[in-house]
């Protein structure tokens, strides 16, 4: 069985998904070939198994709100020479059934087995709940 592992990251200054989504769509934001892509520093030592079908998984104002998948790791040198690794995703968004998040720093490895369900088709057009509501229930494990 080949192994996969996700991403989770913090979306930083972000308020709902509808706003990362837009900041996706930015010029600065996009790779040549016009993909959403995300600068880091750090590169994924796991690379293989992100790469075998792994999703990055945002967390937005605490809670974690929805996912991409990773098509591909790109480097990325920025005008100070130094090797960063842009995290190329697809621009299709998957709404997750929420789950709180405590911060952190960069990105961090999260295991399918924790990942958090992608909504049904039924739920996912539905209207996002304030991010208060949202971490409110997902903290007395309503989803």
């Amino acid at each position: 069985m080949e192994k996969i592992i996700n991403l989770i990251k913090l979306s930083v200054g972000t308020e709902n998904v509808e706003q990362l989504l837009a900041w996706q769509a930015l010029p600065r934001a996009r790779t040549r070939d016009n993909k959403p892509q995300h600068i880091t520093r750090m590169w994924p030592k796991r690379e293989e198994e992100i790469l075998n079908g792994g999703s990055i998984f945002w967390v937005i104002k605490g809670v974690i709100q929805c996912r991409q998948r990773i098509l591909r790791l790109d480097e990325y040198i920025a005008g100070d020479g130094i090797r960063r690794c842009a995290i190329v995703v697809d621009p299709e968004m998957h709404r997750t059934e929420t789950a709180l998040k405590r911060p952190f720093q960069g990105w961090r490895y999260l295991k399918p087995e924790d990942s958090p369900a992608d909504l049904s088709d039924a739920r996912a057009n539905e209207e996002a709940l304030p991010a208060d509501l949202s971490a409110a229930l997902a903290d007395i494990g309503v989803r």
